[in-house]
């Protein structure tokens, strides 16, 4: 029997910290450890979960789930706020560790990156070693825990980090693949999400042996271009390269309150914690930006956007103020406002800004 895998001579790991937010609060604050924790907004209000701790997912506890229904599955849950800042720099002190081992690394959030490892003489050359190195270098230094992935492609390499957590690793050969895809639940192909999911198991697709076998034309006719991605990945091909000069194409900060604000001067001081937020993500990703967005949404959920550009950079998040508070003028007043969000877009990198800055001097 011949395998559809084609074996492919890339390696690729894929780096995800277990449970990093509630990790990060369980290190700092030792009185927490071993507690069901969530971190999240205010069980009473519309706060959801952030971050779940191992603790508390034993009772169905999940991130994105309403911090009252974490309550009423879990009565002993902890709740802690997020601290977003911690987090970035526990999150910039991982990267600067992987960096070590390699340029290629592609960040996908705070707690996860693909890094790729091909033609690396270090550790014998395995990706196996490099991957465990990087777990216990990850661990030395931040007292966190990892998981890892390593395969041929993006995709294997994703899914392992998953199989063994927490504290684990997975690898996913090219012999390997074949197998393991044809019995994996197509809800565990990253690309699937729930809807796509529900309509698979419409057309009789469970597993990726089902996917495999369902011609490429059908899934094209079913899910457009999409359906291409889906046959190739049953098959195990996944050609996306992992990209390490990603550019951001915005920076924000948003809060949703706990009650519905209708005051002016609370909404400012809101409006202007958002701006610093941001203006600080923007500062140590060393960009610059042209444009300010403020977003309100209101106590019916609709939301609207204000946007200005300038012809030189924001210099400041000070500086911010002076359109944000015009932004905040042109925003209809008629309903209470339930969020408010600031976002920085048209970016470059901040050594554009030396020059601008030479006309001054």
């Amino acid at each position: 029997m011949t395998t559809s895998i084609t074996p492919n001579s890339r390696k690729i790991i894929h780096i995800d910290m277990d449970a990093f937010y509630a990790s990060v609060e369980q290190r700092d604050f030792p009185e927490l450890r071993g507690k069901p924790l969530v971190v999240g907004g205010d069980p009473n209000g519309r706060g959801v979960v952030a971050a779940a701790s191992y603790e508390v997912r034993k009772f169905g506890v999940r991130s994105a789930m309403s911090c009252y229904e974490a309550r009423k599955r879990c009565p002993e849950v902890v709740f802690v706020r997020p601290r977003f800042e911690v987090y970035r720099a526990v999150s910039d002190e991982i990267r600067r560790i992987m960096y070590l081992l390699t340029p290629n690394v592609e960040p996908l959030s705070l707690d996860e990156a693909y890094l790729d490892v091909t033609g690396l003489e270090v550790h014998k050359g395995s990706a196996t070693l490099m991957a465990n190195w990087l777990r216990a270098q990850i661990l030395e230094h931040t007292g966190l825990k990892a998981s890892a992935g390593v395969s041929f492609n993006k995709m294997l390499a994703k899914i392992a980090s998953d199989i063994n957590k927490p504290n684990g690793i997975a690898i996913i050969t090219p012999a390997d693949a074949d197998a393991f895809i044809s019995t994996l639940p197509i809800e565990r192909f990253h690309g699937i999400g729930k809807a796509t999911a529900k309509r698979l198991h419409a057309m009789g697709v469970n597993v990726g042996a089902d996917l495999r076998q369902t011609p490429a034309a059908v899934l094209v006719q079913e899910f457009g271009k999409r359906g291409q991605f889906y046959h190739d990945i049953a098959h195990g091909r996944d050609e996306r390269a992992v990209k390490s000069e990603r550019m951001h194409k915005s920076i924000g900060s948003e809060t949703t309150f706990r009650d519905n604000l209708t005051d002016n001067n609370a909404l400012r001081i809101q409006i202007y914690e958002q701006n610093e937020d941001a203006f600080n993500q923007m500062q140590k990703k060393q960009l610059i930006a042209y444009t300010i967005t403020l977003k309100v949404k209101y106590a019916d959920f609709t939301q609207i956007t204000r946007s200005h550009t300038l012809s030189t950079a924001f210099d400041s998040a000070k500086s911010a103020h002076y359109w944000l508070d015009k932004l905040f003028l042109d925003i209809p007043r008629e309903l209470p406002i339930r969020l408010v969000g600031v976002t920085f877009s048209s970016l470059a990198p901040a050594a554009q800004l030396l020059p601008q800055l030479n006309l001054f001097e």
